[in-house]
């Protein structure tokens, strides 16, 4: 069985270029029948919070995915503790007493020697003397994972054949000075745990690729498939971030978009799928497969979500819809008012529209034409026809056409400039409102 994985740090709340690989990922475990698992890293103490740890749970089921599993980074630290000793017994994790800025100065060095900034292991060559005297001045040392330097290939299910040379990389920290875990350990030993089978991820990861390879390897686990998706970035290319607050999922449900637009959007685009409405992101699981993500940029422009959140509302059917109704819309007020919605909640207000009262101030020269218009009104009952035969009768009565005829009556019956088709309109309003309003 497939296994893919979804790892936010919760340290913000998720914005929709977070969404790309959370529903990258569910569809693929829904095209695979695989499972998914929604691992919270949030070994950051600092800016880690359960607030936005709720966050990320609020936002992943309003788009629809519900993991098979959920998991926590903070409370697996016997994991990696145990990795980390394994690590250390084998040769492969050592310590380092060097303080940032004496690193500096050995990157700064090398860039003037012309030779690429990277650690030159001389951790590596001290001895238990020298060890014992760093710490008696009350260093604490970093540990470094000691790679390979090889290169390490793998085939990436969406970028194909790649190659990471390790050997022109410093060596990785993966413990930190006060002992805290980085990233690259923890999150190889939660794969290897919960038997991750792939992992579906950012290109800006791709990097990090060969050593997390080597500490799979040296740990002993099975090395997963990997697919690095391209990105995706405002319109202009700019990247996208949770701390600058960018289109947060929180913000977007605020304003009234559906999921599923949102849904939709993250995930087709920069693909070669077109951005067009879906029943439900089972059917965009059938279709998209990894091969079909781009290469290139995938650029997110807010005008093509406002336009599919309209199309998706301008199908959706009243029983899908009706739950979140008000209760004086039904079927046919529905069928009459989707076509003009660009968020649900516009309903509402032609809701009141169509319950009335509404205001509205004729103009001393259309008072004359809206007597006549309530005189010609048609008697009940009413259908869509009605509005075209008394329409008829008003412009052979008063000689006015097009918008002269037609822009009174809309402002006069529902106050709005835009709207529905008032041919449907009228029979939802009903003769004794439409008079109340001519007068």
């Amino acid at each position: 069985m497939t296994r893919v994985r979804y790892a936010p740090s919760p340290t913000g709340r998720i914005h929709i270029g977070n969404a790309r690989p959370a529903l990258l990922n569910w569809l693929f475990a829904l095209r695979t029948g695989g499972e998914y698992v929604l691992r919270l890293d949030d070994t950051d103490r600092e800016r880690s919070t359960e607030e936005f740890a709720r966050g990320i749970e609020a936002d992943l089921a309003w788009l629809g995915i519900a993991p098979s599993l959920q998991v926590r980074q903070s409370d697996r630290m016997a994991l990696y503790d145990a990795a980390r000793d394994r690590l250390i017994a084998a040769g492969r994790l050592y310590p380092a007493y060097e303080t940032e800025d004496e690193l500096e100065i050995k990157r700064g060095r090398a860039r003037l020697l012309g030779k690429p900034p990277i650690y030159d292991r001389a951790a590596l060559a001290l001895t238990p003397a020298q060890r014992a005297a760093y710490e008696a001045e009350g260093r604490k040392p970093h540990w470094r994972f000691r790679l390979d330097g090889r290169p390490v290939t793998f085939t990436d299910l969406i970028k194909g054949p790649q190659t990471v040379n390790t050997a022109s990389m410093s060596d990785p920290v993966l413990i930190r000075g006060d002992g805290s875990y980085l990233y690259t350990l923890c999150s190889v030993v939660d794969d290897i745990d919960l038997g991750i089978t792939h992992v579906i991820r950012g290109e800006d990861h791709v990097s990090n690729t060969g050593t997390q390879i080597e500490i799979f390897e040296a740990l002993g686990g099975t090395v997963p498939a990997f697919a690095h998706h391209n990105l995706l970035t405002g319109a202009e290319g700019e990247g996208l971030s949770k701390r600058l607050g960018s289109l947060s999922l929180a913000e977007l449900r605020e304003a009234g978009y559906e999921p599923l637009a949102v849904a939709i959007v993250a995930v087709l685009t920069g693909t070669s799928l077109s951005v067009e409405p879906y029943p439900d992101l089972a059917a965009i699981a059938e279709r998209l497969e990894l091969s079909m993500i781009s290469h290139g940029p995938a650029r997110f422009d807010p005008a093509e979500l406002d336009s599919l959140n309209a199309r998706l509302l301008h199908a959706m059917s009243y029983d899908a819809a009706q739950p979140r109704l008000p209760p004086t819309i039904g079927p046919a007020a529905w069928d009459a008012l989707r076509g003009n919605l660009q968020l649900f909640s516009d309903v509402e207000a032609w809701a009141t529209i169509i319950a009335g009262p509404i205001e509205h101030r004729a103009t001393d020269e259309d008072r004359a034409f809206l007597n006549t218009a309530g005189d010609l009104l048609p008697l009940e009952p009413w259908d869509e026809t009605t509005w075209g035969t008394w329409t008829a009768a008003l412009k052979s009565q008063t000689g006015r056409k097009g918008r002269a005829l037609f822009h009174p009556l809309r402002l006069a019956l529902t106050g709005r400039e835009d709207g529905p088709e008032l041919k449907s309109l009228l029979p939802l309003l009903g003769r004794k409102a439409c008079l109340d309003r001519l007068s």
